[in-house]
């Protein structure tokens, strides 16, 4: 793994890890904004008989574990794209800064809407990363070349003779 890597996968995981042990921790409290999911959930599927207490321990479950992960280089392309597509309906219920009437609460509201948006971008783009212990594709092909270039070059060679 690169240094690089190194650094900012444990850097980016650290908020999913942190928020996740938040939500384990104070579920309960949290419960009120995962009502419309909880309710959305139990329409589209009827016999998920999930609270929204619950809906918050399972994220935040998810977050540790997927943070934890990514952390860690384990799966980190696979755990990137779940923590991604869990934040997207924590961010949607979470922030909704256009339903804010004071102006601080909105603005509040908008940069943590904001800054989730930036972690589903940096998320999405860890989904790209190479596996840890792989160069990245770049430095793949390139090699790949220079072994062909090598093998040619052997092979005229071996027939000149």
């Amino acid at each position: 793994m690169t240094l690089l890597r190194t650094v900012a996968r444990p850097m980016l995981a650290s908020m999913f890890v942190y928020g996740g042990v938040n939500s384990l921790r104070n579920a309960k409290a949290m419960a009120p904004k995962a009502e419309p999911v909880a309710s959305a959930l139990g329409s589209a599927v009827p016999q998920a008989k999930t609270s929204p207490a619950n809906l918050v321990r399972i994220n935040g479950a998810i977050h540790v574990v997927a943070g934890a992960a990514l952390a860690t280089g384990h799966l980190p392309r696979l755990s990137s794209f779940v923590l991604a597509g869990t934040l997207v309906p924590t961010t949607a219920v979470g922030h909704q800064f256009w339903n804010e009437s004071d102006p601080q609460s909105r603005q509040n509201q908008a940069i943590h809407f904001t800054k989730n948006l930036s972690l589903i971008g940096g998320l999405l783009m860890a989904t790209l990363d190479p596996d840890p212990h792989k160069k990245f594709i770049g430095r793949r092909a390139k090699d790949r070349v220079v072994d062909a270039k090598e093998a040619v070059g052997d092979r005229i060679d071996d027939l000149r003779g």
